[in-house]
């Protein structure tokens, strides 16, 4: 589906949404049924609302090509050996010749109750910083649990909003106050958990794959650490709230079919 789309964003924006039908602990995931459509359908429209002027579904299997076109989706077939879900992005941009200036969103496709305003916002903020390559978001971290949890990934600031560091140790870390108490996050503590939107330009997905991975990467075991060891800018949008969570079990997906059940998925 290439048509505009009268959704909430002012940039034009290329979305992405990669889907592999193998997954260790949810086989076929993209293609459980949400109310009716399947659960990378939801995901494309959501694209859609954001104001994404194309979305191009992502995917190796022809199972979950044919059940993309059968909705009126576009469908770019790609390789199974990919080590990332940036390379995947890569070969699409490649396949398809998108011009080095595109801004490309990838909007993962376990997200069914993704916010298009948040697509829509890491699109423009990107657009915005013309010296950036990659545009992500985060939220204010409050509870001690995730403050931390090694699972939770935070990412650190610089003044115009630029990353500095990801880490899933808990940075910036409070030295006088954890060592008195480290039952809360203190009040002021700019602690913020990253969250996996990411649009990038075009120009620098097709450099991706030639990057080496970094050292702080296989450590962290966070891919966009490489762009930063790399020298290139992420800028970060920031949000109130944390994004409506993704489908990584069952347990999620019945979740996520109970709160369109009760029509409240926007």
């Amino acid at each position: 589906m290439s048509a505009a789309s009268s959704g909430t964003g002012t940039t034009a924006f290329v979305a992405l949404v990669p889907a592999r039908y193998a997954s260790t602990r949810f086989p076929g995931k993209p293609l459980v049924d949400i109310a009716g459509k399947p659960m990378v359908v939801r995901v494309a429209q959501r694209a859609i609302e954001a104001g994404a002027r194309e979305v191009i579904v992502a995917t190796d299997d022809a199972r979950i090509r044919d059940a993309v076109a059968a909705h009126g989706f576009d469908v770019c077939m790609t390789r199974s050996d990919h080590s990332t879900g940036t390379d995947r992005l890569a070969e699409v941009v490649e396949q398809r010749a998108l011009p080095d200036d595109t801004i490309v969103v990838n909007v993962q496709g376990d997200e069914p109750l993704l916010a298009p305003g948040l697509i829509a916002r890491v699109a423009q903020r990107l657009a915005d910083d013309p010296a950036a390559a990659i545009s992500t978001a985060c939220h204010p971290i409050i509870h001690e649990s995730e403050a931390f949890s090694t699972n939770v990934v935070k990412v650190v600031l610089a003044r115009d909003g630029a990353a500095l560091y990801f880490s899933r140790a808990t940075i910036p870390w409070a030295r006088d106050a954890f060592a008195q108490d480290r039952s809360r996050v203190p009040p002021g503590l700019p602690l913020y958990r990253h969250y996996g939107l990411y649009a990038y330009r075009a120009r620098f997905l097709r450099l991706y794959p030639k990057l080496a991975v970094s050292t702080i990467e296989g450590f962290e075991a966070l891919e966009q650490l490489r762009a930063l060891w790399h020298g290139y800018r992420i800028v970060v949008e920031i949000t109130d709230a944390a994004p409506a969570p993704g489908v990584d079990t069952p347990d999620d997906l019945a979740r996520v079919r109970e709160i369109f059940a009760k029509g409240e998925s926007s």
